[in-house]
């Protein structure tokens, strides 16, 4: 049974930070592309950033130079630190993994960013 479970998700102030977990089983971790997404309430989900089995990484725009997406294969997770959050980043994160046509998501986390 494979499964994606993220953790780290909260409130936090605007230019604060936090770091998503995504503890992955059931899947050869290693060989999956990881991302992570969000959704808005009222918007559709989008990609945040993903990494590659081979370390390559991309990020949206709106977050690149404030996230960074790592992974660590001996652990099978892949994390999102996330640095001078706005309040635009409020959204539930979602962890993704896909390889070869088999996608996989996780229940979702809530990040709030507010004063």
């Amino acid at each position: 049974q494979v499964q994606l479970v993220e953790s780290g998700g909260g409130l936090v102030q605007p230019g604060g930070s936090l770091r998503l977990s995504c503890a992955a089983s059931g899947i050869i971790f290693s060989m999956y592309t990881m991302g992570w997404y969000r959704q808005a309430p009222g918007k559709q989900r989008e990609l945040v950033a993903a990494i590659t089995s081979g370390g390559s990484k991309n990020y949206a725009d709106s977050v690149k130079g404030r996230f960074t997406i790592s992974r660590d294969n001996a652990k099978n997770t892949v994390y999102l630190q996330m640095n001078s959050l706005k309040p635009e980043d409020t959204a539930v994160y979602y962890c993704n993994g896909h390889f070869r046509g088999n996608t996989y998501w996780g229940q979702g986390t809530q990040v709030t960013v507010s004063s």
